[in-house]
């Protein structure tokens, strides 16, 4: 956005001031547009150090760890958050000296090194330092992938540790960085962090998801299951049926399998239950499980004859779901609907009623 050629897109891209490079920072500076250098004259004041301390104040608790972490900072500044204990959002800053940078990695506290440990500003001597780290996190950190490294890779390995397998952060679009060639590279390799930070891109080549679906790191498969357009439908059932969590993503993926799920029909969880239930190659659904869900899935079955469906719309339990079956015939349907708008005691048992329209 910051050199296209709609003005109200430039002005927008200097919403991201501290992404921009120092040359399209200057062209927006310097735009022919006066909205878009008016945006710009405000907005870089997240590299200016003297007017980020000014408007430090301004923001609040709930804002400080923003600016710590994001903006340029003088060196006053560096040295208050060291001395008040608040340096946590440091460690994410790229914009902090090199010697603040070497404070962080030898912090007495273990989370602190720990987060500063992936930084791509430290020097080979720290790395090889912190990489011996008596807190195995903070080691683990430090040797996940050598030097060089990009703050594009910073983040995606960031996006993955300490989440969890129940992560339900959003999913989003891939920016172009890292590179392609550098998740292939995390998913062959032997630490499992780099192996879910592989599994989350969508973009990866078949034959490394298929291999990363038989992974022996459950999150590994988890993220794979989330985030790939290739994680086999299998993979897909699994994870729905052991993660309730990742339940509502997973039913909206195009590979999710609709058949093959007969074997949990007597799973104790009645969400599995249910979806069991609404698999059209099922020989008997579940009309009479004792879950209202599961009933109601059941029901709904496009396997059921016209025949079993008139029994199970008369019976309140089931009736809601065989209303909503799709082998339901047409004019049973608007003999329903019928009823439904006319308010009768009884819903129908007989032949279809005309009805018009205007």
């Amino acid at each position: 956005m910051a050199a296209h050629e709609h003005p109200r897109l430039r002005e927008h891209a200097t919403w991201e001031w501290q992404s921009l490079t120092a040359a399209q920072r200057e062209a927006l500076l310097d735009d022919p547009d006066p909205a878009v250098r008016k945006a710009a004259q405000e907005h870089s004041w997240v590299l200016d150090p003297q007017r980020v301390e000014a408007r430090l104040a301004s923001y609040g608790s709930r804002g400080k760890p923003f600016v710590l972490g994001n903006c340029a900072l003088s060196p006053a500044l560096v040295e208050r958050c060291f001395a008040e204990g608040t340096v946590r959002p440091l460690t994410h800053n790229p914009h902090i000296p090199a010697d603040a940078v070497a404070r962080l990695a030898r912090h007495l506290e273990a989370d602190i090194r720990e987060l500063a440990a992936t930084r791509p500003d430290l020097g080979p001597d720290l790395v090889a330092e912190l990489g011996e780290d008596p807190d195995e996190n903070v080691a683990m950190r430090a040797r996940l992938h050598p030097l060089p490294r990009t703050w594009a890779e910073y983040w995606a390995i960031d996006r993955v540790i300490g989440h969890g397998p129940d992560c339900t952060c959003p999913i989003t679009e891939p920016t172009g960085e890292p590179s392609p060639d550098w998740f292939a590279a995390c998913a062959t390799s032997e630490e499992p962090v780099l192996r879910r930070v592989a599994a989350r891109f969508p973009g990866l080549p078949a034959e490394l998801a298929a291999t990363l679906a038989q992974d022996d790191d459950e999150e590994v498969r988890i993220l794979l299951a989330c985030h790939h357009p290739l994680a086999p439908p299998q993979l897909l059932l699994d994870v729905f049926v052991t993660r309730p969590v990742h339940r509502p993503h997973l039913l909206t993926l195009p590979a999710f399998p609709r058949t093959g799920r007969a074997h949990l029909i007597s799973h104790p969880d009645a969400a599995v239950r249910a979806l069991a239930a609404a698999d059209p190659t099922l020989p008997e659904p579940p009309v009479k499980d004792p879950d209202e869900s599961v009933r109601r899935a059941a029901a709904a079955n496009p396997s059921l004859t016209p025949e079993a469906l008139e029994a199970l719309l008369a019976d309140s339990r089931t009736a809601e779901g065989a209303a909503a079956n799709p082998s339901l015939p047409v004019p049973r349907m608007h003999a329903l609907l019928d009823h439904c708008l006319n308010g009768a005691a009884a819903p129908p048992t007989g032949g279809h009623r005309e009805t018009t329209t205007s």
